[in-house]
């Protein structure tokens, strides 16, 4: 029977064998489930959480739309910091960041007294929270703000009775040369169709506001209030200096009577939403002062995360890492984007891995774990979780932009066998990533080829969707908590559903009822965007290691 060697050499007179790594506590938001707990009895039935998108009106499409309430989590956060600090988190941050709080908050609860350990640790506790698209919803918003914004003023600056180049070239009298690239006068095209018109007094504008001499004037104006310095003392003179360039401004717009300049009508919400985000915003409710940063790897955001972090552990860096990842809510323009990938379904109907292959569902949410260096931990006191992760394997296949390499992630199989010191007959349960595409019968063979014997294997997505970043975390749960509890949770997939060329491989797959955990190694694979892989391999507890 195979045993972790690294127990083994813990008993012999040897190196010191890499670090242990514990999981000691984990939280998420995923479809139907705004707490692990809720998501732990989820699984236990083999049906899908996913439900119809209508972003774009009524479509076609189905998503896995989190569920989630951020004002669960006011408490906690009113415990420990002023007043106004929650308000500050429900306006200035998008879902992603707030959705990585709830799941850290939930995260601190498995083991009380941790959260201060993560304190007390300084720059040995650190902070790996990735995002796939990052705050998409804040991105869009703010964009369509500043365009319309820029319209308006476009619009303002245009207009004949504030732009005296305008008002000269239709007397005639200006150098026609000088206006060569001019562009159609929408006025003169009465009979343009609505899209047509509507691009052509666009440009009309813009031409037209970059050459008057009103708004030069204008924006010389501003610019000599832009230049009001600090004086006296920094703090005093910086509030002073504020206030006296707000007077000034709208006495200028009222002398102009000009609409907001664009620049003005961007919310500053577009920078406090940036990938790195939901790491800080974790780092800073959570007092933890060691290195916080956003791993950004698509669909192998998660693993990435979790390689980072025991990589910092076993080299000493760090005694325990937050790692997670965070996905915005579904939102129209990724459900367009994987629909023009070609790999979205689009039939209102849940498209099953392993079987019709016509696609995958967007999904957001997120999930964050906190692991440590096991004996630092249990030394403190602190119970492990899941299973102990062994070790995770990163590659890229360096070949297409979405669809799957027979090379990479066969490399990144090969690299978490290496790195967790297991021969692949040690393997005897795995995850797939299964996007429901066609690539899902080249992971199926891969694997086959890889792992020498057949192994029970499991496809989630057809569950909660696929999370762009989150997905492979939630996977990788799913899989810590059957084993957990010594079964695989059900998937919604029948015998007779799997498709023929994947049922040809040989391997065993979890269906609509729930099968005893076998014993042995776990695989979660994760396949990105972009061709990055990430394979983690895990082991179950002893019963006296996580009691």
């Amino acid at each position: 029977m195979w045993q972790n060697p690294r127990m083994v050499r813990s008993t012999q007179a040897r190196s010191a064998p890499p670090s242990r790594v514990g999981l000691f506590g984990w939280g998420l938001v995923a479809p139907r489930s705004p707490n692990i707990d809720a998501f732990r009895h989820n699984l236990e039935c083999a049906t899908s959480w996913l439900a119809p998108f209508n972003g774009f009106g009524p479509d076609n499409f189905l998503v896995g739309w989190p569920e989630f309430d951020f004002s669960a989590y006011k408490p906690w956060i009113d415990a420990r910091f002023p007043p106004n600090r929650f308000p500050q988190l429900a306006d200035k941050m998008d879902l992603p960041a707030q959705y990585a709080i709830g799941a850290f908050i939930q995260a601190l609860s498995q083991n009380p007294g941790i959260e201060e350990v993560l304190t007390s640790l300084g720059s040995a506790a650190h902070v790996y929270i990735g995002s796939g698209v990052g705050a998409i919803g804040t991105i869009h918003d703010e964009s369509l703000a500043l365009y319309r914004a820029q319209r308006r003023w476009n619009r303002f600056w245009a207009a004949e009775e504030r732009n005296a180049a305008l008002a000269s070239y239709r007397r005639g009298s200006a150098d026609r040369e000088a206006f060569s690239d001019v562009p159609p006068d929408p006025a003169a095209e009465e009979h343009a169709d609505p899209e047509a018109r509507d691009q052509m007094e666009g440009a009309w504008w813009a031409y037209w506001a970059a050459r008057s001499p009103q708004l030069v004037q204008y924006l010389e104006s501003l610019a000599e209030i832009e230049r009001l310095p600090v004086e006296g003392d920094v703090e005093a003179g910086k509030l002073r200096m504020i206030k006296e360039k707000q007077r000034r401004r709208a006495k200028l717009e009222r002398t102009w009577g000009a609409p907001e300049p664009p620049w003005s009508e961007v919310s500053a919400n577009l920078i406090w939403n940036i990938h790195n985000i939901p790491a800080a915003q974790v780092s800073m409710l959570g007092n933890i002062t060691g290195l916080s940063f956003a791993p950004v790897a698509a669909c192998s955001t998660f693993g990435v995360a979790l390689k980072l972090a025991l990589d910092a552990i076993r080299r000493g860096e760090a005694k325990a890492v937050v790692v997670g990842a965070t996905d915005p809510p579904p939102h129209p323009l990724l459900v367009g984007a994987f629909y023009k990938a070609r790999v979205i379904s689009a039939d209102r109907a849940v498209s099953k891995p392993l079987t019709e292959l016509r696609g995958t569902h967007v999904a957001g949410g997120s999930v964050v774990w906190i692991v440590g260096d096991y004996e630092e931990m249990t030394e403190r006191g602190f119970t492990p979780v899941g299973m102990e992760p062994l070790g995770v394997g990163v590659s890229s296949d360096a070949d297409h932009i979405i669809t799957p390499s027979v090379a990479g992630p066969r490399s990144a199989i090969e690299d978490a066998l290496s790195e967790a010191e297991v021969p692949a007959e040690a393997v005897s349960a795995w995850d797939l990533h299964a996007t429901a595409t066609p690539g899902d019968f080249q992971e199926v063979e891969n694997l086959r080829q890889t792992i020498p014997e057949p192994v029970l294997v499991t496809a989630r997505k057809g569950i909660f969707g696929h999370g762009m970043a989150a997905g492979g975390g939630w996977e990788l749960t799913a899989q810590y908590l059957g084993y957990e509890r010594g079964s695989l949770f059900p998937v919604p997939l029948e015998e007779g559903e799997v498709n023929a060329a994947i049922s040809a491989l040989g391997e065993s797959f979890v269906f609509e009822r729930p099968l005893a955990a076998p014993a042995g190694v776990a695989g979660k694979l994760s396949m990105g965007i972009g061709g990055v892989n990430a394979c983690v391999l895990s082991r179950p507890w002893d019963k006296d290691e996580s009691d």
